[in-house]
């Protein structure tokens, strides 16, 4: 047997995201049909997977009733065992995000983005979950002129020592992990590497909650090394989770 083949011991999981792929680019239209979350979750176990991580609104690719797209996916988890250690919610997709979640320049998209993590968060602590992704593909602008960074950088501390605040009031066992990312689709997105979001975290009334989801196709981006992003990450203790 190959010494490199993977196992369920290796804890390899797999996003709804990339398996559920519709094959729609910017040219073009999906060009595959939507996939049942349960369905996905299913295979995955058959592959040997260890567990699956979600947005938010992947459970709906196929239901559109929230309540029973969770109940199908708890079902599957229950049937297959698959874990869910890491989930997230989505802040880009939909137009009211054009401006960016956390750091829009309208308060009232602000407190949309809180409140929709807020929810996802309750979920994933539900399931097991034990980090919480944010990525902040909105965070950004297309224009210098389009966003005072300061304030944009207040307001995204502000979000995360809220999110902190309520996991703590809760009791969650949940740890935030950022996921650095230098452009695309934003022309400039904050936070654009490893060292920016360890800056921010330093800033934040809870670092500790707080580390780094890095990714290696986002550092490729920025022209830096993978490995060495991830060594710095290792060396400052927070490299909470990874995204091949």
């Amino acid at each position: 047997m190959n010494e490199y083949a993977p196992t369920k011991e290796d804890k390899f999981t797999f996003g709804l995201w990339t398996v559920g792929w519709q094959a729609r680019d910017p040219f073009g239209e999906a060009s595959r049909a939507p996939l049942d979350p349960a369905v996905a979750v299913h295979r995955l176990a058959e592959l040997g997977a260890y567990g699956v991580t979600f947005h938010d609104d992947d459970l709906l690719a196929t239901e559109p009733d929230r309540d029973k797209a969770i109940e199908n996916f708890k079902r599957a988890l229950s049937e297959t065992g698959l874990k869910v250690p890491m989930a997230t919610t989505n802040l880009f997709t939909h137009p009211v995000f054009k401006d960016g979640g956390f750091t829009s320049n309208d308060r009232d998209v602000r407190r949309y983005a809180l409140r929709k993590v807020i929810r996802n968060i309750d979920l994933a602590a539900e399931l097991g979950a034990t980090t919480y992704v944010c990525w902040g593909g909105r965070e950004g602008a297309e224009s210098d002129a389009a966003k005072d960074v300061r304030a944009a950088l207040d307001r995204y501390k502000e979000s995360l020592d809220i999110l902190c605040s309520y996991v703590i009031d809760k009791g969650y066992d949940l740890r935030f992990a950022l996921e650095p990312k230098p452009n695309e689709p934003r022309g400039d997105i904050l936070l654009p590497t490893i060292g920016h979001a360890l800056a921010l975290i330093n800033e934040l009334e809870h670092p500790e909650m707080v580390g780094l989801n890095p990714e290696v196709g986002h550092e490729q981006m920025a022209g830096l090394n993978f490995v060495h992003g991830i060594a710095q990450a290792l060396w400052h203790g927070k490299l909470f989770h990874l995204d091949l």
